[in-house]
Protein backbone atom coordinates (compact mmCIF):
# COMPACT_ATOMS: atom_id res chain seq x y z
CA UNK A 1 0.00 0.00 0.00
CA UNK A 2 1.17 3.53 -0.98
CA UNK A 3 2.79 5.45 2.21
CA UNK A 4 1.05 8.80 2.01
CA UNK A 5 3.63 10.15 3.92
CA UNK A 6 7.01 9.67 1.40
CA UNK A 7 5.56 10.38 -2.10
CA UNK A 8 5.69 8.16 -4.91
CA UNK A 9 9.09 8.34 -6.42
CA UNK A 10 9.21 8.55 -10.12
CA UNK A 11 12.07 8.24 -11.88
CA UNK A 12 12.59 9.83 -15.84
CA UNK A 13 15.78 8.77 -17.50
CA UNK A 14 16.47 11.27 -20.22
CA UNK A 15 15.97 14.97 -20.58
CA UNK A 16 14.64 14.92 -24.67
CA UNK A 17 11.42 15.61 -25.66
CA UNK A 18 10.04 11.87 -23.97
CA UNK A 19 11.37 12.94 -20.99
CA UNK A 20 10.45 16.40 -20.48
CA UNK A 21 6.76 15.82 -21.93
CA UNK A 22 6.37 12.78 -18.97
CA UNK A 23 7.67 15.28 -16.17
CA UNK A 24 5.33 18.08 -17.78
CA UNK A 25 2.62 16.02 -17.32
CA UNK A 26 3.22 15.12 -13.72
CA UNK A 27 3.51 18.71 -12.85
CA UNK A 28 0.74 18.99 -10.44
CA UNK A 29 0.89 14.94 -8.94
CA UNK A 30 1.97 14.16 -5.53
CA UNK A 31 4.79 12.55 -6.65
CA UNK A 32 8.84 13.30 -6.52
CA UNK A 33 10.06 13.30 -9.94
CA UNK A 34 13.78 12.41 -10.93
CA UNK A 35 15.05 13.14 -14.26
CA UNK A 36 18.15 11.75 -15.18
CA UNK A 37 20.36 13.03 -17.83
CA UNK A 38 24.17 12.93 -18.96
CA UNK A 39 23.85 16.25 -20.42
CA UNK A 40 22.49 19.16 -18.36
CA UNK A 41 20.23 20.28 -21.10
CA UNK A 42 17.24 19.86 -23.24
CA UNK A 43 17.71 19.62 -26.89
CA UNK A 44 16.13 20.37 -29.71
CA UNK A 45 17.22 17.69 -32.01
CA UNK A 46 15.42 18.73 -35.46
CA UNK A 47 17.35 21.70 -35.66
CA UNK A 48 20.86 20.23 -34.41
CA UNK A 49 21.70 21.19 -38.53
CA UNK A 50 20.98 24.74 -38.52
CA UNK A 51 23.67 24.86 -35.68
CA UNK A 52 25.76 22.99 -37.37
CA UNK A 53 25.87 25.03 -40.50
CA UNK A 54 25.98 28.20 -38.62
CA UNK A 55 22.45 29.99 -39.09
CA UNK A 56 21.79 29.04 -35.38
CA UNK A 57 23.65 29.73 -31.61
CA UNK A 58 23.63 26.38 -29.35
CA UNK A 59 21.30 28.63 -27.20
CA UNK A 60 18.65 28.68 -29.41
CA UNK A 61 18.82 24.59 -30.05
CA UNK A 62 19.67 23.86 -26.35
CA UNK A 63 17.98 24.98 -23.18
CA UNK A 64 19.28 24.10 -19.50
CA UNK A 65 17.25 21.56 -17.86
CA UNK A 66 16.86 23.27 -14.71
CA UNK A 67 15.70 26.21 -16.19
CA UNK A 68 12.74 24.12 -18.21
CA UNK A 69 11.59 22.82 -15.21
CA UNK A 70 12.33 25.37 -12.38
CA UNK A 71 8.70 25.83 -12.07
CA UNK A 72 8.13 21.98 -11.59
CA UNK A 73 8.30 21.68 -7.68
CA UNK A 74 8.09 18.34 -7.30
CA UNK A 75 11.06 17.96 -10.08
CA UNK A 76 14.86 17.32 -9.41
CA UNK A 77 17.44 17.43 -12.45
CA UNK A 78 20.21 15.15 -12.13
CA UNK A 79 23.24 14.91 -13.93
CA UNK A 80 24.18 11.12 -14.23
CA UNK A 81 24.57 8.78 -16.51
CA UNK A 82 22.23 5.68 -15.81
CA UNK A 83 24.32 2.38 -15.96
CA UNK A 84 21.54 -0.76 -14.69
CA UNK A 85 18.71 -1.46 -13.04
CA UNK A 86 17.94 -3.36 -10.21
CA UNK A 87 14.07 -4.45 -11.03
CA UNK A 88 14.14 -6.54 -7.69
CA UNK A 89 15.13 -3.96 -5.65
CA UNK A 90 13.66 -1.19 -8.09
CA UNK A 91 16.94 0.55 -7.92
CA UNK A 92 18.69 2.40 -11.07
CA UNK A 93 22.25 2.16 -11.07
CA UNK A 94 23.89 5.47 -12.46
CA UNK A 95 27.58 7.24 -12.68
CA UNK A 96 28.12 10.66 -12.21
CA UNK A 97 30.75 12.63 -14.36
CA UNK A 98 32.84 12.69 -11.79
CA UNK A 99 33.09 9.14 -11.50
CA UNK A 100 31.12 8.67 -8.49
CA UNK A 101 28.10 5.91 -8.16
CA UNK A 102 24.34 7.04 -7.55
CA UNK A 103 21.66 4.49 -6.43
CA UNK A 104 18.32 5.49 -7.08
CA UNK A 105 15.01 4.12 -5.97
CA UNK A 106 11.92 4.26 -7.77
CA UNK A 107 8.51 3.46 -7.69
CA UNK A 108 7.74 4.23 -11.58
CA UNK A 109 10.58 4.30 -14.30
CA UNK A 110 10.10 5.96 -17.50
CA UNK A 111 12.75 5.64 -20.11
CA UNK A 112 13.71 8.09 -22.40
CA UNK A 113 17.04 8.04 -23.21
CA UNK A 114 16.68 8.22 -27.11
CA UNK A 115 18.95 6.87 -30.04
CA UNK A 116 22.48 7.30 -30.94
CA UNK A 117 24.55 7.02 -33.83
CA UNK A 118 25.17 3.78 -35.65
CA UNK A 119 28.12 2.81 -37.95
CA UNK A 120 26.56 -0.53 -38.15
CA UNK A 121 28.96 -2.36 -37.18
CA UNK A 122 32.28 -0.04 -37.96
CA UNK A 123 32.85 2.04 -35.35
CA UNK A 124 35.86 2.82 -36.84
CA UNK A 125 34.52 5.20 -39.02
CA UNK A 126 33.34 7.46 -36.41
CA UNK A 127 37.15 8.96 -36.07
CA UNK A 128 36.82 9.88 -39.37
CA UNK A 129 32.88 10.34 -40.06
CA UNK A 130 30.95 12.31 -36.98
CA UNK A 131 27.35 11.58 -36.59
CA UNK A 132 25.40 14.33 -35.59
CA UNK A 133 22.99 13.78 -32.17
CA UNK A 134 24.36 15.68 -29.85
CA UNK A 135 25.47 19.44 -29.80
CA UNK A 136 28.91 18.44 -29.31
CA UNK A 137 28.39 16.74 -32.56
CA UNK A 138 26.70 19.78 -34.12
CA UNK A 139 29.74 21.95 -32.85
CA UNK A 140 32.45 19.60 -34.24
CA UNK A 141 30.50 19.44 -37.91
CA UNK A 142 30.58 22.87 -37.88
CA UNK A 143 34.12 23.41 -37.50
CA UNK A 144 34.67 20.75 -39.89
CA UNK A 145 32.58 22.41 -42.61
CA UNK A 146 34.06 25.93 -42.02
CA UNK A 147 37.56 24.68 -41.25
CA UNK A 148 37.37 22.79 -44.89
CA UNK A 149 37.09 26.07 -46.59
CA UNK A 150 39.81 27.88 -44.80
CA UNK A 151 42.23 24.74 -45.37
CA UNK A 152 41.22 25.20 -49.08
CA UNK A 153 42.71 28.97 -49.41
CA UNK A 154 45.92 28.19 -47.55
CA UNK A 155 46.49 24.55 -49.54
CA UNK A 156 49.33 25.04 -52.25
CA UNK A 157 48.53 21.63 -54.00
CA UNK A 158 45.71 21.69 -56.45
CA UNK A 159 44.74 18.60 -55.61
CA UNK A 160 44.59 18.68 -52.03
CA UNK A 161 42.05 21.98 -52.41
CA UNK A 162 39.87 19.73 -54.57
CA UNK A 163 39.61 17.16 -51.56
CA UNK A 164 38.99 20.00 -48.92
CA UNK A 165 36.18 21.69 -50.91
CA UNK A 166 34.93 18.11 -51.45
CA UNK A 167 32.24 17.51 -48.74
CA UNK A 168 30.64 14.06 -48.53
CA UNK A 169 27.71 12.61 -46.51
CA UNK A 170 26.99 9.36 -45.75
CA UNK A 171 22.83 8.65 -45.25
CA UNK A 172 20.02 10.30 -47.32
CA UNK A 173 17.44 10.49 -44.62
CA UNK A 174 16.36 13.82 -43.15
CA UNK A 175 19.32 14.88 -41.51
CA UNK A 176 21.74 14.13 -44.61
CA UNK A 177 19.27 16.02 -46.99
CA UNK A 178 19.06 18.88 -44.82
CA UNK A 179 22.48 18.89 -44.10
CA UNK A 180 23.47 18.83 -47.79
CA UNK A 181 21.53 21.41 -48.80
CA UNK A 182 22.93 23.50 -46.18
CA UNK A 183 26.72 22.83 -47.52
CA UNK A 184 25.69 23.95 -50.67
CA UNK A 185 23.74 26.92 -49.73
CA UNK A 186 26.88 27.79 -47.53
CA UNK A 187 29.27 27.09 -50.09
CA UNK A 188 27.36 29.27 -52.84
CA UNK A 189 25.87 31.78 -50.95
CA UNK A 190 27.35 32.50 -47.77
CA UNK A 191 31.21 32.33 -48.78
CA UNK A 192 30.42 33.98 -51.36
CA UNK A 193 33.43 36.55 -52.73
CA UNK A 194 34.86 35.87 -49.29
CA UNK A 195 38.01 33.62 -50.29
CA UNK A 196 40.71 35.14 -52.73
CA UNK A 197 42.46 31.68 -53.91
CA UNK A 198 39.32 29.50 -54.02
CA UNK A 199 35.63 29.75 -55.26
CA UNK A 200 33.82 28.45 -52.73
CA UNK A 201 30.60 27.88 -55.15
CA UNK A 202 32.89 24.94 -57.06
CA UNK A 203 32.61 22.83 -53.31
CA UNK A 204 31.22 19.48 -54.36
CA UNK A 205 28.50 18.26 -52.46
CA UNK A 206 28.51 14.20 -52.55
CA UNK A 207 25.33 11.95 -50.41
CA UNK A 208 25.26 8.36 -50.37
CA UNK A 209 22.57 6.34 -49.83
CA UNK A 210 21.49 2.78 -49.68
CA UNK A 211 18.13 2.65 -50.82
CA UNK A 212 16.66 3.79 -53.86
CA UNK A 213 16.03 7.19 -53.11
CA UNK A 214 16.16 9.91 -50.69
CA UNK A 215 13.74 10.49 -48.28
CA UNK A 216 12.25 7.34 -48.85
CA UNK A 217 9.86 7.50 -45.39
CA UNK A 218 8.05 10.86 -47.41
CA UNK A 219 6.72 8.47 -50.34
CA UNK A 220 8.03 8.66 -53.48
CA UNK A 221 6.21 11.88 -54.82
CA UNK A 222 7.99 14.16 -52.31
CA UNK A 223 11.47 11.77 -52.57
CA UNK A 224 11.76 12.94 -56.58
CA UNK A 225 10.80 16.31 -55.51
CA UNK A 226 13.71 15.84 -52.77
CA UNK A 227 16.11 14.74 -55.27
CA UNK A 228 15.50 16.89 -58.04
CA UNK A 229 15.84 19.82 -55.44
CA UNK A 230 18.98 18.52 -54.04
CA UNK A 231 20.42 17.47 -57.95
CA UNK A 232 19.35 21.54 -59.05
CA UNK A 233 21.52 22.52 -55.78
CA UNK A 234 24.42 20.70 -57.26
CA UNK A 235 24.37 18.46 -54.91
CA UNK A 236 25.83 14.74 -56.26
CA UNK A 237 23.31 11.52 -55.31
CA UNK A 238 24.77 8.19 -55.33
CA UNK A 239 21.95 5.92 -54.25
CA UNK A 240 21.78 2.09 -54.04
CA UNK A 241 25.72 2.26 -52.15
CA UNK A 242 27.17 1.58 -49.48
CA UNK A 243 30.09 2.63 -47.36
CA UNK A 244 33.26 0.02 -46.80
CA UNK A 245 35.74 2.18 -45.94
CA UNK A 246 36.49 5.47 -44.22
CA UNK A 247 39.61 7.50 -43.40
CA UNK A 248 41.23 11.05 -43.06
CA UNK A 249 41.46 11.40 -46.99
CA UNK A 250 38.05 9.76 -48.10
CA UNK A 251 35.86 7.37 -48.04
CA UNK A 252 35.19 3.59 -50.56
CA UNK A 253 32.01 3.43 -51.89
CA UNK A 254 30.79 -0.28 -53.42
CA UNK A 255 27.64 -0.11 -55.73
CA UNK A 256 24.85 -2.45 -56.98
CA UNK A 257 27.41 -4.23 -58.82
CA UNK A 258 29.72 -4.93 -56.50
CA UNK A 259 32.29 -2.58 -57.72
CA UNK A 260 34.15 -0.50 -55.42
CA UNK A 261 34.94 3.37 -55.95
CA UNK A 262 37.10 5.70 -54.11
CA UNK A 263 36.08 9.23 -53.63
CA UNK A 264 38.67 11.95 -51.99
CA UNK A 265 37.27 14.01 -49.76
CA UNK A 266 38.78 15.48 -46.37
CA UNK A 267 35.48 16.25 -44.66
CA UNK A 268 33.01 12.90 -44.16
CA UNK A 269 29.71 13.56 -42.42
CA UNK A 270 27.87 10.03 -41.02
CA UNK A 271 24.33 10.48 -41.01
CA UNK A 272 22.82 7.18 -41.55
CA UNK A 273 21.72 4.70 -39.04
CA UNK A 274 20.93 4.96 -35.44
CA UNK A 275 21.09 2.09 -32.32
CA UNK A 276 20.05 1.75 -28.79
CA UNK A 277 22.76 3.23 -25.68
CA UNK A 278 23.81 0.44 -23.60
CA UNK A 279 21.54 1.34 -20.84
CA UNK A 280 18.62 -0.27 -23.41
CA UNK A 281 20.75 -3.48 -23.61
CA UNK A 282 21.19 -3.26 -19.77
CA UNK A 283 17.20 -2.95 -19.24
CA UNK A 284 16.49 -5.56 -21.51
CA UNK A 285 18.54 -8.18 -19.52
CA UNK A 286 17.54 -7.22 -16.18
CA UNK A 287 13.75 -7.73 -17.47
CA UNK A 288 14.09 -10.25 -20.33
CA UNK A 289 12.32 -7.50 -22.34
CA UNK A 290 12.94 -8.24 -26.56
CA UNK A 291 14.84 -5.75 -28.85
CA UNK A 292 14.86 -5.39 -32.21
CA UNK A 293 18.02 -5.15 -34.62
CA UNK A 294 18.67 -1.44 -33.42
CA UNK A 295 18.59 -2.23 -29.81
CA UNK A 296 14.96 -0.79 -29.10
CA UNK A 297 13.23 -2.27 -26.20
CA UNK A 298 9.33 -4.14 -27.16
CA UNK A 299 6.89 -2.62 -25.14
CA UNK A 300 3.15 -3.35 -24.36
CA UNK A 301 0.46 -1.17 -26.19
CA UNK A 302 0.48 0.93 -23.06
CA UNK A 303 4.11 1.10 -23.09
CA UNK A 304 5.05 -0.76 -20.23
CA UNK A 305 7.81 -3.62 -20.00
CA UNK A 306 6.05 -7.14 -20.33
CA UNK A 307 5.98 -8.83 -16.59
CA UNK A 308 7.01 -5.15 -15.71
CA UNK A 309 3.94 -2.76 -15.53
CA UNK A 310 5.82 -0.23 -13.23
CA UNK A 311 8.35 0.39 -16.13
CA UNK A 312 7.36 2.24 -19.37
CA UNK A 313 9.38 2.90 -22.19
CA UNK A 314 8.97 5.87 -24.54
CA UNK A 315 10.30 8.05 -27.33
CA UNK A 316 13.03 6.66 -29.70
CA UNK A 317 14.30 3.91 -27.86
CA UNK A 318 10.96 1.82 -27.48
CA UNK A 319 9.38 -0.27 -30.03
CA UNK A 320 5.79 -0.34 -31.02
CA UNK A 321 3.60 -0.51 -34.35
CA UNK A 322 7.04 0.08 -36.40
CA UNK A 323 6.79 4.20 -35.01
CA UNK A 324 9.23 6.24 -36.48
CA UNK A 325 12.23 8.13 -34.34
CA UNK A 326 10.19 11.31 -34.54
CA UNK A 327 10.18 13.88 -31.94
CA UNK A 328 6.68 13.87 -32.22
CA UNK A 329 6.22 10.39 -31.47
CA UNK A 330 8.75 11.53 -28.31
CA UNK A 331 6.34 14.22 -26.86
CA UNK A 332 3.40 12.22 -27.65
CA UNK A 333 4.50 8.53 -25.53
CA UNK A 334 6.32 10.58 -22.99
CA UNK A 335 3.32 12.53 -22.01
CA UNK A 336 1.06 9.28 -22.36
CA UNK A 337 3.76 7.80 -19.68
CA UNK A 338 3.54 10.27 -17.27
CA UNK A 339 -0.41 10.61 -17.64
CA UNK A 340 -0.23 7.02 -16.73
CA UNK A 341 1.29 7.08 -13.48
CA UNK A 342 -0.51 10.42 -12.67
CA UNK A 343 -3.68 8.32 -12.69
CA UNK A 344 -2.24 5.65 -11.02
CA UNK A 345 -1.02 7.89 -7.91
CA UNK A 346 -4.67 9.30 -8.23
CA UNK A 347 -6.14 5.83 -7.82
CA UNK A 348 -7.89 5.49 -10.36
CA UNK A 349 -9.03 1.85 -11.88
CA UNK A 350 -10.26 2.28 -15.26
CA UNK A 351 -7.47 0.29 -17.37
CA UNK A 352 -5.77 3.03 -19.57
CA UNK A 353 -6.23 3.02 -23.34
CA UNK A 354 -3.63 1.75 -25.52
CA UNK A 355 -1.22 4.40 -26.44
CA UNK A 356 -2.20 5.56 -29.94
CA UNK A 357 0.34 8.25 -32.09
CA UNK A 358 -1.34 10.91 -33.77
CA UNK A 359 0.90 11.66 -36.63
CA UNK A 360 1.26 15.35 -37.16
CA UNK A 361 3.42 14.93 -39.96
CA UNK A 362 6.91 14.97 -41.50
CA UNK A 363 9.28 18.01 -42.47
CA UNK A 364 12.90 18.46 -43.94
CA UNK A 365 14.48 21.28 -44.78
CA UNK A 366 16.48 21.50 -48.04
CA UNK A 367 17.47 24.81 -49.25
CA UNK A 368 16.07 28.55 -48.20
CA UNK A 369 12.30 28.54 -49.27
CA UNK A 370 12.63 24.70 -49.89
CA UNK A 371 11.26 21.99 -48.04
CA UNK A 372 8.86 18.95 -48.26
CA UNK A 373 6.03 18.13 -45.61
CA UNK A 374 4.23 15.14 -44.89
CA UNK A 375 1.03 15.22 -43.15
CA UNK A 376 -1.41 12.27 -43.95
CA UNK A 377 -2.56 12.61 -47.34
CA UNK A 378 -1.06 16.07 -47.71
CA UNK A 379 2.34 16.41 -49.23
CA UNK A 380 3.16 19.71 -50.00
CA UNK A 381 6.99 21.23 -51.28
CA UNK A 382 8.84 23.93 -52.44
CA UNK A 383 7.89 27.20 -50.86
CA UNK A 384 4.76 26.15 -49.03
CA UNK A 385 6.13 23.49 -47.80
CA UNK A 386 8.61 25.79 -46.89
CA UNK A 387 6.27 27.84 -44.81
CA UNK A 388 4.81 24.81 -42.88
CA UNK A 389 8.14 24.05 -42.07
CA UNK A 390 8.71 27.42 -40.36
CA UNK A 391 5.52 27.22 -38.49
CA UNK A 392 5.98 23.73 -37.14
CA UNK A 393 9.44 24.26 -35.38
CA UNK A 394 8.89 27.51 -34.03
CA UNK A 395 5.80 26.33 -32.04
CA UNK A 396 7.65 23.28 -30.69
CA UNK A 397 10.90 25.47 -30.51
CA UNK A 398 11.13 25.14 -26.14
CA UNK A 399 11.30 28.82 -24.62
CA UNK A 400 9.63 31.95 -26.01
CA UNK A 401 13.34 33.45 -25.99
CA UNK A 402 14.31 30.37 -28.37
CA UNK A 403 11.68 31.10 -30.69
CA UNK A 404 12.26 35.10 -30.71
CA UNK A 405 16.38 34.11 -31.17
CA UNK A 406 15.34 31.55 -34.19
CA UNK A 407 13.08 34.20 -35.57
CA UNK A 408 15.43 36.95 -35.76
CA UNK A 409 18.56 34.31 -36.97
CA UNK A 410 16.58 33.27 -39.62
CA UNK A 411 15.21 36.65 -40.81
CA UNK A 412 18.72 37.50 -40.99
CA UNK A 413 19.87 34.36 -42.90
CA UNK A 414 17.10 33.91 -45.44
CA UNK A 415 16.84 37.47 -46.16
CA UNK A 416 21.15 38.02 -46.50
CA UNK A 417 22.71 34.71 -47.04
CA UNK A 418 24.81 35.17 -43.98
CA UNK A 419 25.43 33.12 -40.95
CA UNK A 420 26.46 35.20 -37.92
CA UNK A 421 27.22 31.08 -35.86
CA UNK A 422 30.80 30.58 -37.51
CA UNK A 423 32.84 30.79 -34.88
CA UNK A 424 34.75 27.87 -34.44
CA UNK A 425 38.08 26.53 -32.96
CA UNK A 426 41.59 25.12 -34.10
CA UNK A 427 41.70 21.10 -33.09
CA UNK A 428 45.29 20.24 -32.47
CA UNK A 429 44.79 16.81 -31.51
CA UNK A 430 42.69 16.11 -34.87
CA UNK A 431 45.52 17.59 -36.81
CA UNK A 432 48.33 15.14 -35.40
CA UNK A 433 45.48 12.31 -35.51
CA UNK A 434 45.07 13.32 -39.86
CA UNK A 435 49.04 13.44 -39.76
CA UNK A 436 49.38 10.01 -38.60
CA UNK A 437 46.54 8.41 -40.22
CA UNK A 438 48.04 10.12 -43.92
CA UNK A 439 51.50 8.68 -42.64
CA UNK A 440 50.18 5.30 -41.43
CA UNK A 441 48.38 5.00 -45.09
CA UNK A 442 51.39 5.63 -46.66
CA UNK A 443 50.20 9.41 -47.99
CA UNK A 444 52.66 12.23 -47.23
CA UNK A 445 51.13 13.36 -44.08
CA UNK A 446 49.69 17.58 -44.19
CA UNK A 447 51.39 19.16 -41.01
CA UNK A 448 49.55 21.64 -39.03
CA UNK A 449 50.09 25.31 -39.68
CA UNK A 450 53.27 26.57 -37.87
CA UNK A 451 54.82 23.12 -38.07
CA UNK A 452 57.38 21.78 -39.81
CA UNK A 453 57.11 17.97 -41.16
CA UNK A 454 60.06 16.15 -40.46
CA UNK A 455 61.25 12.84 -43.06
CA UNK A 456 60.57 9.81 -41.63
CA UNK A 457 63.93 8.00 -40.26
CA UNK A 458 65.29 5.46 -42.24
Amino acid sequence: MQDHVTPRRVVILGGGFAGLFAARALRRSPVAVTVVDRRAHHLFQPLLYQCASGILSEGQIAQPLRAVLRRHHNVRCLLAEATDVDVEARLVHARRPDGGAVELPYDDLIVGVGMRQSYFGHDEFAAHAPGMKTLNDALDIRRRIYQAFETAEAAADAREREQWLTFALVGGGPTGVELAGQIREIAGHTLDREFRTIDSAQARVLLFEGADEVLGAFGRPLAHRAARTLRSLGVELHLGTKVTAVDAHGLTVQGRDGATTRFAARTVLWTAGVEAPPIAAALARATGATQDRAGRIVVEPDLTVPGHPEIRVTGDVMSLNKLPGLAEVAMQSGSYAGRAVRHAVEGRTKQPKPFRYWDLGSAAYIFRGRAVVKAGPLHLSGAIGWLVWLFVHLAFLTGFRSRLGAVLSWSVAFATSSRRERAFAWSDAEADAEADAGAGAGTPACPAPGRKAFPPPP
